[in-house]
């Protein structure tokens, strides 16, 4: 549930729990054939995206939230050329994925276009010209459908969803992660966000159980950010072949090192840490 005036927005994604951000300038509303969009700007975090009355990326922490989705998982591989975005509309995840010079293909499916005209506009620090990259590769259709009868293989599949309710919901059946594991190419790995296990240990855990019952090897690690208040959010990262997970640390820092572009958050030491999990989370995984 939310609730907002030309002042305050306020966010009911939890019981009992408001989030509130204060607006300094309403910059966009509009209602697609998919959802309700608005971006406002805010004196804290900037320009914000909500969709359905949910926050979905700031301009002040997106980084976090964009690098850790894409840098564990191509720099857990090494030897990405071809990566497939499910969802992502604001591009974020596409600015990062082609940063990586050995990129040949970045593919994003996106189901409603209005989020990318909103955010081309409205958001431009957040993809950066990514729309317009000679390798990037924009689809408008539902990922479930994509990824079930496109036929390609990728060396990487990168979740960039919703909650599970609504439009997203069919990017956490246990369906759409078998169609993923059938286009991954070998050694390939998949990430995908999974909820902040504070409020939304259910989300965790049977996101969880059901990328572990499709894919060889299934971890969890976890990334704070400011704007998905409740403690940390949780990333599921999963691989048909060797644990991506136990990549070593001199390992990751020479794959860094050789893509040749800074980061502000990930970081080979982060991106082992990321994966020690406390007891109340481990046990969520069942």
């Amino acid at each position: 549930m939310t609730w907002f005036d030309e002042t305050l927005y306020s966010e009911w994604n939890h019981r009992g729990y408001i989030q509130r951000f204060e607006i300094s300038r309403i910059l966009h509303q509009t209602k697609t054939s998919q959802q309700n969009l608005i971006v406002f700007e805010t004196p804290m975090f900037g320009r914000v995206l909500a969709i359905d009355g949910v926050i979905q990326t700031t301009e002040r922490d997106e980084f976090i939230y964009h690098e850790m989705l894409v840098h564990v998982p191509l720099f857990a591989h090494g030897e990405v050329r071809r990566v497939l975005i499910i969802g992502g509309g604001d591009g974020g995840a596409l600015r990062e994925v082609l940063r990586h010079p050995g990129i040949k293909l970045a593919r994003m499916v996106e189901i409603d276009p209005g989020v990318i005209d909103i955010s081309r506009q409205f958001l431009p620090g957040l993809n950066q010209g990514a729309f317009d990259d000679a390798r990037a590769d924009l689809v408008i259709n539902d990922g479930c459908d994509y990824v079930r009868t496109c036929g390609e293989k990728f060396d990487v599949i990168l979740i960039d969803s919703t909650d599970p309710v609504g439009p997203g919901e069919v990017l956490f059946r246990e369906e759409f992660y078998r169609d993923c594991r059938g286009i991954l190419a070998d050694g390939g790995i998949l990430s995908a966000q999974c909820g902040v296990p504070f409020f939304q240990a259910g989300e965790l855990t049977t996101s969880h159980q059901r990328l572990a019952s499709v894919f060889k090897d299934a971890a969890v690690y976890l990334v704070a950010i400011p704007t998905y208040v409740g403690g940390a959010m949780a990333f599921g990262l999963a691989s048909g072949g060797p644990a991506p997970k136990s990549v070593d640390a001199d390992t990751l820092a020479r794959r860094l090192k050789d893509a040749g572009f800074e980061t502000r958050y990930y970081s080979p030491a982060i991106h082992r840490a990321a994966f020690a999990l406390p007891p109340y989370i481990q046990a969520l995984l069942g």
